[in-house]
């Protein structure tokens, strides 16, 4: 568009030369500028796994063979030995810059970092081996930006040969540009010469995840495109051209032959009844929000928080009957604190709002009324319910819990996060 804008411009100049006016007027900006590294120098790094370091920020989890893996965000992969859920032992780290996401499958931990998609060898899961990656997977992926402006696309895609360079950061920048509109005869301005920028067999993850796997394949959201991949070859192959489904996904859920995905308006179920052809089925839509969701029993619970970039003020749990998958039909709404994760395990569902609190959830129309316990004091982020064990990933730490007797609910250990 900046192209054909500047063309048309540059004709009216010739066409009416001698009696064009103009004004200038110059803008001033905030803009996050894009900082580079070099593909030799990223995929030359040493992906050996270290010792265990401390945890400094929280993010996706994958529990696989009694091993917890913790993605710091954009650092690497914290392994936990939580074969003794009461004593949980870090076990080692692997270094891996722009990872956010992660799942398990059959011995193999699957990995992105910035736009590849990296894979390790579990046959001893305290000790991930790398085997290998596939370059390019993610073409579109950016390192997350933690202010409010913007950046430039030109700058990131287009005027960047990505072959050769990735992005691996921001430095906040405040930049000028001046506009030159253009008049004839006193008559309105027809175009502009700029414009501003702004354009287990199988691991269990948490509810923030993008990452799920359904059957032989690893479906990945990012960037609002839908990646496959083919996990049945010795080496990963991705499977097709990416799949645009909008919404900025933010999370990714697999139930039955369906992926629940949580989006900041609402949740989008996909069929992947032919896993290859992921089959658009419905969508539901709430306030705006940041919501993962889980399902089971033809139930699915969407929590939506604000805050951040989220969205608006609403906080709710919201469930919803999923049984027609073409038409998903909302139960109830709750109002809640702020949350975020959830799990739900044989009817008894966990949420981290306000701490974590654990309801019975057999009566949907009564979830708040069955709470069963509320352990505040802490920022949940999210959960993964598994063997009457409760992991909750915080603010300061990892958090487990005893439910194997709902009357008697009971924290067994804490990993410390942070300083």
């Amino acid at each position: 568009m900046k192209k054909s804008l500047l063309f048309i411009a540059i004709i009216m100049t010739m066409v009416f030369a001698g009696c064009e006016k103009y004004t200038t007027e110059t803008v001033e900006f905030m803009e996050n500028e894009p900082v580079f590294m070099s593909v030799n120098e990223f995929r030359s790094r040493d992906l050996k796994t270290k010792p265990a370091q401390p945890i400094k920020e929280q993010g996706k989890i994958c529990l696989y063979d009694g091993y917890l893996y913790i993605s710091e965000p954009g650092k690497g992969i914290h392994i936990i030995d939580n074969r003794n859920p009461h004593l949980p032992k870090a076990a080692g780290f692997v270094e891996l810059e722009g990872n956010t996401d992660l799942a398990v499958r059959n011995n193999q931990l699957y990995a992105d970092s910035y736009v590849d998609l990296l894979w390790f060898d579990l046959a001893d899961p305290g000790n991930p081996k790398y085997a290998n990656r596939l370059e390019n997977t993610f073409q579109y992926a950016l390192p997350p930006i933690e202010n409010e402006y913007w950046y430039d696309y030109d700058e990131c895609f287009v005027n960047t040969d990505r072959s050769e360079k990735i992005i691996v950061g921001w430095n906040l920048k405040k930049r000028k540009k001046t506009y030159r509109h253009y008049y004839y005869s006193g008559d309105e301005a027809m175009v502009s010469d700029a414009t501003a920028g702004s354009s287990m067999g199988q691991g269990v993850n948490g509810s923030m995840s993008r990452f799920s796997i359904y059957h032989n394949y690893l479906y990945t959201v990012m960037d609002n495109m839908m990646s496959i991949f083919d996990l049945s070859p010795e080496k990963p192959v991705k499977t097709a051209e990416d799949i645009y489904v909008g919404g900025d996904v933010e999370t990714i859920f697999s139930y039955g032959e369906n992926l629940f995905m949580g989006t900041p308006t609402g949740m989008m179920i996909y069929s992947v009844k032919d896993p290859l052809k992921p089959e658009y089925m419905s969508r539901i839509w709430h306030a705006w929000g940041c919501d993962p969701v889980v399902v089971e029993n033809d139930i699915a619970y969407v929590t939506v928080h604000a805050g951040n970039l989220c969205g608006q003020n609403t906080n709710e749990l919201i469930v919803i009957d999923v049984s027609d998958i073409r038409n998903p039909a909302p139960i109830v709404s709750y109002t809640m604190k702020k949350p975020k994760g959830l799990g739900i395990d044989k009817g008894t569902l966990f949420v981290c709002d306000d701490g974590l609190k654990i309801f019975d959830a057999s009566e949907p129309q009564k979830i708040l009324a069955n709470q069963l316990v509320h352990y505040s004091g802490m920022e949940g982020y999210d959960v993964i319910p598994y063997n009457n064990v409760l992991m909750m990933i915080a603010e300061d730490g990892l958090y487990q819990y005893d439910y194997s007797d709902l009357k008697k609910i009971s924290r067994i250990s804490k990993i410390n996060i942070g300083k």
